[in-house]
């Protein structure tokens, strides 16, 4: 049985929404009736088979070809699965995923890993703003999982996460971990301004010193045991974190944000 793929004909000007088109929600509906789904472009409703040319029938196996950045929520709330994205994807990608893997073989919008709580979510180029974080006037973002991300990050990656791993390859942009509340956080590049603004709890490991704000405190170096059980934790990923040479284990240790509970620490790698 062949993968279910939507592979799409022509760009739209504008965004699509993708939540119907997740693994649970196809589940023992043929090909014909997967066509005839309406999908929000705009203020119309389009049918599927109006963008997409539809081939195969695995639907707990999906892949979206000639993806761009205007499609929107691809695996949303996904239960079990798995997704490839041939392209770009939009905004919201993998929201409130509970399992299964989601891979992205280009770059991803805001909120990707949006209030995920389970699962693993692979981008392969950049993502934007808000990583792993909460939707606007919630509280909780991340809540479980694995991301991780071979380019670069934009602005309050983490920001609210509450449990999970994020792995980033490239650079975070400003305000990383920003209100994170537990969780692990790994930069191999650079950092922007405000790192583990608001940082209740939960550990941001990184390979280049941070430019940390005064309620930050310095705690001394330190070996660690448990970074060498935490690397060997990845060596399945497909990922430079799977890398050995990557693994450390002596560390300059930062506590902070002292301006809120104080819990949460920076490891820097020495």
């Amino acid at each position: 049985m062949s993968a279910l793929t939507f592979t799409v004909k022509q760009e739209t000007a504008q965004r699509v929404d993708m939540s119907p088109l997740v693994c649970q929600l196809l589940t023992n509906k043929s090909v014909a009736e997967i066509a005839g789904i309406e999908l929000q472009n705009g203020k119309r409703k389009i049918r599927a088979d109006a963008l997409f040319e539809i081939t195969g029938s695995d639907t707990q196996n999906i892949i979206i070809k000639n993806s761009f950045a205007k499609l929107d929520f691809i695996a949303k709330e996904l239960q079990d699965g798995n997704m490839t994205v041939e392209g770009d994807a939009g905004a919201y990608l993998a929201i409130g995923m509970k399992s299964g893997a989601v891979t992205v073989n280009g770059d991803a919008g805001l909120y990707a890993a949006c209030e995920m709580k389970n699962g693993l979510l692979t981008i392969n180029g950049n993502a934007g703003d808000f990583l792993g974080a909460a939707l606007p006037g919630n509280k909780q973002g991340m809540k479980g999982g694995t991301v991780i991300v071979k380019g670069n990050v934009g602005q309050r990656a983490g920001d609210h996460m509450r449990r999970g791993t994020m792995l980033i390859e490239g650079n975070a942009g400003d305000y990383c971990a920003s209100r994170m509340i537990a969780g692990t956080i790994a930069v191999m590049g650079s950092t922007g301004r405000f790192l583990g603004y608001a940082m209740q709890r939960g550990t941001l490991l990184l390979w280049q010193h941070p430019t940390l704000s005064a309620t930050f405190n310095d705690c001394g170096s330190h070996t660690l045991a448990f970074l060498p059980i935490m690397f060997k934790s990845f060596a399945k990923l497909d990922s430079r974190f799977a890398d050995p040479t990557q693994a450390f284990d002596r560390v300059q240790r930062f506590g902070g944000d002292m301006a809120e509970k104080g819990r949460a620490e920076v490891l820097v790698k020495l």
